[in-house]
């Protein structure tokens, strides 16, 4: 059986829609994916921990942070000694 003309050109419009939303639908989940602003925003305190963290590390760290505490001096009053690490008064 034959499809008369209008039949083809409802058909034909009825794919034009479909396809309308479906390209719609497509920028809003591409819209959504590259959303790294938003995505950042949501976790801000988890990257400004790992932020500090890696700028703690990178420092020096933990080797940098006991020095800077326990460095040992000829001048000033012992306070503390742990092993060979000293923490001195310095007036």
């Amino acid at each position: 059986m034959a499809a008369t003309e209008q039949e083809l050109r409802d058909e034909r419009g009825e794919g034009r829609e479909r396809l309308a939303e479906a390209v719609d639908e497509l920028r809003d989940e591409i819209d959504a994916a590259t959303d790294v602003t938003g995505k950042l925003r949501a976790k801000l305190p988890r990257v400004a921990g790992g932020a500090f963290a890696l700028a703690f590390l990178k420092s020096g760290g933990v080797g940098a942070t006991a020095r800077l505490l326990m460095r040992r001096s000829r001048e000033g009053d012992e306070k503390a000694a742990v092993g060979r690490y000293r923490l001195i008064d310095r007036r």
